[in-house]
């Protein structure tokens, strides 16, 4: 299995075990080695995960017009000291913005399954002086995060990729601390005016089915964005 790839500045591992003794229910447990990933799920097909190759297209010089990523992040609400994580991060482009959200009392978590992409982001959080982003290389259906230590985990237009979805919500839940949110950004299906493929968006009604039947209660929506959902859900432990 692969190690988490070296934190950036940090010179510490993002990865936790489980608090000792805790009953916390641990979900569906992440698949094996010969297990097939599923092609549906929730009735929806599962996208391809984005290769590396185009990781230019993540810090795209017009993303934020087409996007308003400066909305995004303003409605994130990320405070100083804050753990904040982030899933499927790429090369960086919100990386960046929450480590300087949090600040320097505060850490990022930069989660990717290609290591060619936490590469490229290591190499862009140096330049930018940074030094409260730490990485996890994930593997298939567990994204290695600390369980507990999560005040936000964000995944922008990721979720949808997912290969083993289940376990992965599983994973997101363990991860929140008491009061951490998980905030979900994905294109909406809902509108024929976004100019992405139908496979690449979601409804609220479909995530809603896919998180709130696991564990999770939506603690709010911000409708505001040019093209996509924003969806905050915390646990619910009910």
């Amino acid at each position: 299995a692969p190690a988490p790839s070296e934190p950036s500045g940090s010179g510490k591992d993002a990865t936790a075990p489980a608090p000792a003794g805790s009953d916390e229910p641990r979900g569906p447990a992440p698949p094996g080695p010969g297990d097939v990933p599923p092609t549906h799920f929730e009735g929806r097909e599962i996208a391809q995960t984005m290769s590396f190759v185009g990781a230019g297209w993540l810090t795209r010089a017009n993303r934020d017009e087409e996007e308003d990523t400066t909305r995004l992040h303003q409605a994130l609400g990320l405070r100083p000291g804050q753990t904040a994580c982030d899933v499927g991060a790429g090369n960086g482009y919100h990386t960046i913005r929450m480590a300087r959200a949090v600040g320097p009392t505060g850490r990022v978590i930069a989660v990717d399954l290609q290591p060619q992409m936490l590469e490229m982001l290591r190499a862009r959080v140096d330049e930018a002086g940074l030094h409260n982003v730490e990485t996890i290389e994930a593997r298939p259906g567990d994204p290695r995060l600390p369980e507990g230590a999560c005040d936000l985990v964000l995944l922008v237009d990721v979720y949808h990729e997912l290969a083993w979805p289940e376990p992965m919500l599983a994973a997101f839940r363990r991860s929140l601390s008491p009061t951490g949110r998980v905030a979900l950004v994905e294109f909406r299906a809902e509108d024929p005016e976004v100019p992405i493929k139908r496979l690449h968006k979601m409804s609220k009604a479909q995530i809603e089915r896919e998180f709130g039947s696991r564990g999770f209660a939506l603690a709010g929506s911000f409708d505001e964005l040019p093209w996509q959902h924003l969806m905050f859900y915390e646990r619910d432990d009910g």
